[in-house]
C-alpha cells in the first residue's frame, strides 16, 4: 500500500486532533477541513507542489479588487507559553477567544506588519522582502516589551500561509497582490502594567488591489494634519503598534470630510517639517537638482517600499537624501510620492495647508500638471513593480519563492 506525503500529514494531523484540549482540537479539525478540502490541488503542508494562482471564487473580477477584508482559506496562529514559541497551526474560522485581562486589550501591547506575496507570469508566487518585516516586528516587540519571532520562524510562517491560501493570490497581470497581515499581541491576562506572560502571533493573508482607487493613474490630494499629532518625539512613532494608528482614525476621516484622500503630518514638536502621510512615508522627488528626498525622524515608521525605492534610485543616478525636510521645501519638489506596502507608490498631486479663510490657505502643487503621473514616480514605480511580478531580473535578492 503507498501513502502519499498528503495522505500521511492528515493521519498525523487526525491522531494528533484526538489528544488536543478541546479549544486546540476544534483549530486541528479546521486545519483537517482545510486540507481535505484542499487536496486535490496539492496546495498542503508537506505536498510537493503548489496550487494555482488566481483560481478562487471571488465577488468580484481581479482587476476590480480594492483593499479591503476578504475571507480565505485559513490564517496561521501560533502562542508562545513559558519561554518559548509553540507549533504553529492553519486555522479556518476567523476567530479567536482571548482572555479578558489581555495586555492587548488594556495596554495596547500588540505590533502588526503588512508584506504582499505575487503572481509571476511562471505561476510561481514570490513574497517581496519578509526577512525585513520579521527584523521590523522584531524591532516593534523590543519597544514594547513582547516575545520576538525569529526571522526564520516569521518567513516559514508567512510562507505556510500563502501556500494554503495560493488559490487567493491574484493571477499574473490582473494588478493585484495579496496582502499579509502578520499580528503579535499580548494575550496573557495583567491587570497591573506589566509585559504579559503569553503571546499569540496570527498571520492572516486578503487579495487585494489598489490602496486609493486608480493606483497609478491619477495623483491624489493631500492635506496638511494641523491640529492633531501622529507620535510623540522619543515615543512609538518608528515601531508598527497599533495603537499609532487608532490615533490617525479621527484626523484621517476628516480629511476625506474635507474632500483629500491622504493626510500629510508634521513634527510634533515644532510644527514645521515633514514627517509622513497617514499610512505612508513620504518622497518628494526634485528634478532640477537630481534628489530623492525623503523625512529621517526618529517618529518615522521606515517604509521597506521605501527602502527599496532608495536602493532603485540610487542605481538609476538620483541623489538620496534621508534628512530633515521643513515645510517650505514643499514648493522646491516636482513629484511627490507616498510609499509604502499598501499604496506601494501612489502619486500626489497637491497638499493643501488650510488657513482659517482662504486667504490664509496655502496649495503646494507638484509639477506643471498636477493630474499627472510625474515621469520620476512612473519609473520608480515601473521598477519596483517589475522586480515585484518577475518581469525583470531581481538582482538584488529580494523576492522569496513560495515552496
Amino acid at each position: 500500500m503507498k501513502l502519499t506525503v498528503a495522505t500521511l500529514l492528515l493521519t498525523a494531523v487526525n491522531c494528533a486532533a484526538f489528544s488536543l484540549p478541546p479549544t486546540q482540537n476544534n483549530h486541528a479539525a479546521s486545519w483537517i477541513r482545510s486540507s481535505r478540502q484542499k487536496s486535490n490541488n496539492l496546495a498542503m503542508i508537506g505536498a510537493t507542489e503548489l496550487g494555482k494562482p488566481g483560481t478562487a471564487e471571488l465577488d468580484v473580477p481581479w482587476e476590480e479588487l480594492g483593499f479591503e477584508f476578504r475571507p480565505t482559506n485559513s490564517h496561521v496562529r501560533l502562542t508562545y507559553k513559558n519561554g518559548e514559541w509553540g507549533a504553529p497551526e492553519l486555522v479556518k474560522e476567523p476567530y479567536i477567544n482571548i482572555h479578558i485581562g489581555a495586555t492587548a486589550l488594556h495596554y495596547g501591547q500588540a505590533c502588526f506588519e503588512g508584506l504582499k506575496a505575487f503572481a509571476h507570469e511562471d505561476g510561481s508566487v514570490h513574497i517581496f522582502r519578509p526577512d525585513e518585516n520579521a527584523k521590523r516586528m522584531q524591532s516593534s516587540c523590543e519597544r514594547t516589551m513582547m516575545a520576538q519571532l525569529p526571522t526564520e520562524k516569521f518567513v516559514e510562517v508567512v510562507n505556510t500561509v500563502v501556500k494554503d491560501n495560493i488559490e487567493y493570490v491574484p493571477p499574473y497581470g490582473s494588478g493585484g497582490a495579496l496582502y499579509i497581515r502578520p499580528l503579535l499581541f499580548g494575550s496573557g491576562p495583567r491587570i497591573g502594567l506589566q509585559p504579559a506572560d503569553e503571546y499569540t502571533f496570527i498571520c492572516l493573508v486578503i487579495p487585494v488591489g489598489d490602496y486609493y482607487k486608480g493606483g497609478l493613474a491619477k495623483p491624489v490630494d493631500g492635506v496638511v494634519v494641523k491640529d492633531y499629532d501622529r507620535a510623540a518625539p522619543q515615543g512609538v512613532g518608528h515601531v508598527k503598534v497599533a495603537g499609532n494608528y487608532a490615533a490617525d482614525l479621527l484626523p484621517n476621516s476628516l480629511s476625506k470630510q474635507q474632500g483629500f484622500p491622504i493626510g500629510l503630518y508634521l513634527d510634533a514638536k515644532t510644527q514645521t517639517m515633514v514627517e509622513e502621510f497617514s499610512t505612508s512615508n513620504f518622497v518628494g522627488i526634485n528634478a532640477k537638482e537630481n534628489k530623492f528626498v525623503t523625512p529621517k525622524s526618529v517618529s518615522v515608521l521606515p517604509s521597506i517600499t521605501n527602502k527599496s525605492l532608495m536602493t532603485i534610485a540610487t542605481d538609476e543616478g538620483l541623489i538620496v537624501e534621508a534628512r530633515d525636510v521643513p515645510l517650505e521645501e514643499l514648493e522646491t519638489f516636482d513629484e511627490v510620492l507616498a510609499v509604502g506596502t499598501a499604496v506601494v507608490v501612489t502619486p500626489v498631486g497637491s497638499i493643501t495647508l488650510l488657513g482659517k479663510d482662504e486667504k490664509g490657505t496655502k496649495r503646494y502643487q507638484f509639477g506643471e500638471n498636477s493630474e499627472e503621473v510625474g515621469a520620476v514616480t512612473r519609473r520608480l514605480y515601473d521598477k519596483v513593480r517589475a522586480i515585484q511580478n518577475g518581469e525583470i531580473e531581481d538582482t538584488y535578492g529580494w523576492n522569496y519563492k513560495v515552496n
